[in-house]
């Protein structure tokens, strides 16, 4: 069943029909916690490209502290070897706050006749309530929770119907309609944290075996998160 109708239309479509994956955040900095699940999400799930779409202003948090360019190059250097990982800009360059629902209808047009697959952490999935238009959400893309092993958030009744209508249980389902589903898939999840890398640059500490080298490279050359240099 297909929750929602889409109309679009567009001179773009990828060969076959396998999802798009969907990966949005700030990526201040990108960091392995983000990589290695995207990794398995691709080949798990036999996606056509896992999309990395940095917000330049992000809604529900504060300013990133690199920059919207500077984060960008983070991205394209930390997936450049990765096949079937792609930078998508496109909210770089909009004015103020990134919002998911504007970026899926975005994707939607491009991409007509794709599922789009909205990547989540279990987390993120269950304040999905509080985020802008989001009933929209489900009609533009499916939602792929990033589930961790012995961990069950508690969920507001909205979301927990949400889930019991619409959980898929297999990945082939992803393919049969544009949007709607949602399907839960464990991840190795690394407890890698942005704020934690940082504290860590900050105070002269190494990231080492934390992001990519060429990450690091970046982040060194630029001086950033060095508070004696910004």
């Amino acid at each position: 069943m297909y929750w929602g109708t889409v109309t679009y239309v567009s001179k773009y479509t990828l060969s076959g029909n396998r999802p798009i994956g969907v990966l949005g955040g700030t990526f201040d900095p990108v960091h392995h916690g983000h990589l290695r699940p995207a990794l398995e999400l691709l080949e798990d799930l036999d996606l056509a490209e896992v999309r990395f779409v940095p917000c330049r202003i992000p809604a529900h948090r504060g300013e990133p502290r690199a920059g919207a360019g500077q984060r960008a190059r983070m991205l394209e250097a930390a997936i450049a070897r990765q096949a079937g990982f792609v930078l998508d800009r496109r909210e770089l360059g909009r004015d103020g706050p990134s919002y998911t629902v504007d970026t899926l209808a975005s994707l939607r047009r491009e991409f007509p006749e794709q599922a789009l697959c909205l990547i989540l952490g279990q987390d993120a999935f269950a304040s999905l309530d509080t985020w802008h238009r989001w009933r929209e959400i489900p009609r533009l893309a499916h939602l792929l929770v990033l589930e961790r092993p012995g961990y069950s958030p508690d969920l507001p009744p909205t979301l927990a119907a949400l889930l019991e209508n619409r959980r898929l249980r297999e990945a082939r389902e992803l393919r049969e309609t544009l949007a709607g589903g949602i399907l839960l898939h464990p991840v190795t999840q690394l407890a890698i944290s942005a704020t934690a890398i940082r504290e860590r640059l900050a105070a002269g500490h190494s990231v080492r075996y934390l992001l990519p080298d060429t990450v690091q490279q970046f982040i060194d050359t630029q001086g950033l998160y060095d508070p004696n240099r910004q």
